[in-house]
C-alpha cells in the first residue's frame, strides 16, 4: 500500500487537488489550494505511519468556515472508507 500512495503523491498535481476539491463542492481559494497541496505532498508519509493521530481541527485557521465544514467532511468520508488500509 505504501508504495502504490507513495507513486500516487510523486504524480499529484495542485491542479489535481482542484479538481477533486470541485468534484466534491469545495472551491478553494488560491491560498487554500496551496496549502492544502503542500500539506499533502510534505505530510502524506506521516499521516499514513499513524492516521489515529491526525487532528484536522489544528488547520481550521487555513481555511474560510465554509471551505473546512466541507474539507473536514470530505476527509472523514474518505478516513472511514480507507482507514482499515492504512
Amino acid at each position: 500500500m505504501y508504495n502504490l500512495i507513495k507513486n500516487h503523491i510523486s504524480k499529484l498535481t495542485i491542479q489535481d487537488v482542484n479538481n477533486f476539491a470541485i468534484k466534491k463542492d469545495c472551491y478553494l481559494s488560491n491560498q487554500e489550494l496551496a496549502f492544502t497541496y503542500n500539506f499533502i505532498v510534505n505530510n502524506w508519509e506521516n499521516f499514513i505511519k499513524n492516521p489515529n493521530s491526525f487532528n484536522i481541527d489544528l488547520y481550521k485557521n487555513h481555511y474560510s468556515q465554509e471551505n473546512f465544514i466541507k474539507i473536514k467532511k470530505i476527509y472523514q468520508e474518505y478516513f472511514d472508507k480507507f482507514k482499515d488500509l492504512l
